[in-house]
């Protein structure tokens, strides 16, 4: 690769994860399970009970079927056909990855479950699916868009009983974190909650989402790749103590002194008759239809519960971050800038020289942040697309795919980092070399796009859907775009990607200060190169004008601005760069020594 050496990449793989060859007989296994259920098709959707974005190996149900690895999509498995239903970041990878011959590959727009999963049964036939692996939600959606066509019904999972080495559930450890890292202590959020329950008229609350239950308890775990959760359920009643339902492994003695004073512990397996119990008590519940499962909606149901159906009340309190977890978000960009700091003099250096492989360069950035102990994982697969690669939005190299990066193309990194501290998503776009008229223009409306929103003024009550636009006028006045969103919201040690705000037409929630954000437009010219610029923000209310709100910007390495065609900047975001790249050199220039600080002097100089 380069005379540099780094170590093995710890928190990512590079093994190809799927096998088409293992399509066919799966598939007739499961066409078996169908014909002794007697129902016509199986829904395998990618979710499991808890809604990640990550799944553990236990629950990857859709992978081990089809062989489509993606964060998202859905089966359908007929008696006679299988269809696989993707967004368009996977119309590539989807093919790819399973039997084309057995498995129609179809593009669905992200909206519900796709109603053409009734053409692979017969007319008016039966299609099961597994309660907990599906929101009412969805349910209700796929059940109107199909009419008569064909009919659902709840039934055990069908991929469980085929599935003869089915990995175990996780049992990762269970940390519980200081009131320096989460600036509230858990009794008091779970007041809020509490309060909240009773202003929705409920006497009681599910929470299914392990990032409200890890917010809520003050806690962490190890039970999926890339995110610190710890899976289970909560109860949490409008007065009283609420009731955690964790897999047996997890209740140690650690665990149940750290809860003592705040919840319940109880086995998860115990929690349908907790909910039963509810039911029968005749109370009123509180479950979030886009989220909780609807085997969770059903037993309380049957059991007689009134049912009140609102949003996660955890979601929007979870979102606003306080003054310790934004100065834990700050101090973990500033440790991951000293990472990128070192990474990108390493690039620079080498990228010229030729023989950069995409995987060379994940592993070598990975081994730049482990650098600092405090960084204990990935926050996703990192992104690292050479030349057109980096036009597949949400490509992941393998060792199948890996390609050397040519001196003069493109290199699109996104990529991010869990500490201690916090979490953090930052991707670049480097030059290697001379760039075309082209590229530079793209580049350069990309980068107008993200400082028109680094630097917006809005009132308060303002929605991410409003400001969108700002990202992308640029680009559509040359008759261009991007099909993702702007921006997502992020977690503070948890999730990349959070709701209930964030920047695209699908976020309809007020910004309000303490949310942080991604700002990330880009542009993808497909077969040829990919292009993003995106940097973290964090929404706080503007300085002399009181009812607005702005941004402040957390990500803190630079911008190249090799790709930039300066006559297109206008004075002001010509400013607005020159500022951000002091303020760079300002923060990050005395934690750097040597070469990586003389390089880091010359990429923020003024331009």
């Amino acid at each position: 690769m380069t005379s540099q050496t780094f170590p093995p990449a710890r928190f990512q793989s590079f093994e190809e994860k799927s096998d088409p060859g293992q399509v066919a007989p799966r598939l007739a296994a499961l066409r078996a399970a169908l014909q002794n259920a007697g129902v016509d098709g199986f829904l395998i959707p990618r979710a499991d009970a808890h809604r990640g974005e990550s799944v553990p190996d236990s629950e990857a149900r859709l992978a081990y079927v089809t062989g489509f690895t993606g964060s998202a999509g859905l089966a359908i498995v007929g008696r006679e056909r299988a269809g696989l239903f993707v967004d368009s970041r996977y119309t590539l990878q989807a093919p790819a990855q399973t039997d084309t011959e057995l498995v129609e590959v179809n593009e669905y727009l992200l909206g519900g479950l796709a109603p053409a999963v009734a053409d692979y049964v017969p007319e008016g036939g039966t299609i099961a699916y597994d309660p907990w692996l599906h929101t009412p939600g969805e349910i209700r959606g796929l059940a109107a868009k199909l009419g008569a066509r064909a009919k659902l019904v709840p039934h055990a999972n069908l991929v469980d009983a085929i599935w003869a080495d089915r990995p175990a559930p996780p049992a990762g450890a269970v940390e519980f974190l200081g009131h320096n890292r989460t600036g509230r202590e858990a009794a008091d959020k779970i007041a809020e909650i509490q309060g909240a329950l009773a202003a929705a008229g409920a006497d009681a609350g599910v929470l299914t989402l392990p990032e409200s239950i890890c917010w809520l308890f003050n806690m962490r775990g190890g039970d999926v790749p890339n995110t610190p959760f710890v899976l289970g359920f909560a109860i949490v009643p409008a007065n009283g103590r609420p009731t955690l339902y964790l897999d047996p492994a997890k209740h140690t003695d650690a665990v149940r002194a750290a809860l003592a004073e705040t919840a319940e512990l109880r086995d998860s397996s115990e929690l349908v008759a907790a909910l039963e119990a509810l039911g029968q008590d005749g109370r009123a519940v509180l479950v979030d239809p886009a989220s909780a499962p609807e085997a969770v909606v059903a037993a309380l149901r049957a059991a007689g519960a009134r049912l009140v159906e609102e949003r996660d009340p955890v979601l929007l309190p979870k979102s606003r971050k306080n003054e310790a977890e934004l100065a834990g978000m700050s101090e973990a960009h500033r440790l991951d800038a000293v990472a990128l700091a070192k990474f990108l003099f390493w690039f620079d250096t080498a990228a010229p020289q030729g023989g950069l492989t995409e995987i060379g360069i994940v592993t070598a950035l990975e081994a730049f942040r482990r650098e600092e102990t405090s960084c204990v994982d990935a926050s996703f697969d990192t992104i690292a697309g050479a030349g057109p690669n980096g036009a597949i939005v949400h490509y992941r190299v393998t060792k199948g795919t890996d390609r050397t990066l040519a001196p003069g193309e493109l290199m699109l990194v996104d990529s991010g980092a869990q500490y201690l501290s916090g979490t953090t998503d930052i991707t670049r776009t480097l030059a290697t070399g001379p760039t075309t008229p082209e590229q530079r223009d793209r580049y350069t409306r990309v980068l107008k796009g993200m400082i028109a929103i680094s630097t917006a003024r809005f009132p308060k009550g303002t929605t991410g859907a409003q400001i969108d636009i700002l990202a992308r006028q640029f680009l559509w006045q040359a008759g261009l775009t991007y099909n993702h969103g702007t921006g997502h919201g992020v977690g503070a040690y948890l999730g990349v990607h959070e709701g209930p705000v964030g920047i695209a037409p699908r976020y309809t929630m007020p910004l309000e200060p303490g949310n942080v954000l991604s700002n990330e437009p880009g542009f993808y010219q497909a077969g040829a190169y990919g292009i993003r610029i995106e940097n973290l923000i964090v929404v706080q209310e503007a300085e002399n004008f009181p009812g607005y709100l702005d941004f402040a910007t957390l990500t803190l390495a630079p911008i190249d601005t090799r790709l930039i065609e300066p006559a297109m900047l206008t004075a002001a975001e010509r400013d607005w760069l020159n500022a951000y790249h002091a303020r760079v050199w300002r923060e990050i220039g005395p934690r750097v020594e040597g070469a990586v600080k003389a390089w880091l002097e010359q990429a923020t100089a003024a331009i």
